[in-house]
């Protein structure tokens, strides 16, 4: 059965327009990666107060998404927005897995 995962990632203050920009121009690439690694209806939502990015994805039982920090274009996406979000040293987003606490189907 699909999963549904949540997690929580920091804007740089003053970045919210940029950020939503890049996304909107989104490497065309890195959607067919994400779909292939078995990734569907993702979003992202932002609190303005406090730059928090909240994302949330569902992915196939079979997903593959251990696979995408090695592949080329998730590199070239971290690096493309590591100056604009909170990241470690290797450009990843820096990542909080948030837990379902209510759900209403």
């Amino acid at each position: 059965m699909p999963e549904r995962i949540a997690f929580r990632m920091k804007l740089n203050p003053g970045e919210a327009a940029e950020y939503e920009k890049r996304h909107d121009e989104i490497f065309p690439d890195l959607v067919v990666a994400l779909k292939e690694a078995g990734i569907s209806d993702y979003s992202i939502w932002l609190d303005p107060e406090t730059h928090h990015l909240f994302a949330i994805l569902t992915r196939s039982d079979d997903h593959k998404m251990a696979e995408l920090p090695q592949q080329d274009v998730m590199k070239r996406w971290w690096k493309h927005m590591a100056d604009i979000m909170a990241t470690d040293e290797n450009n990843v987003p820096d990542q909080v897995p948030l837990k379902r606490v209510f759900y209403l189907a």
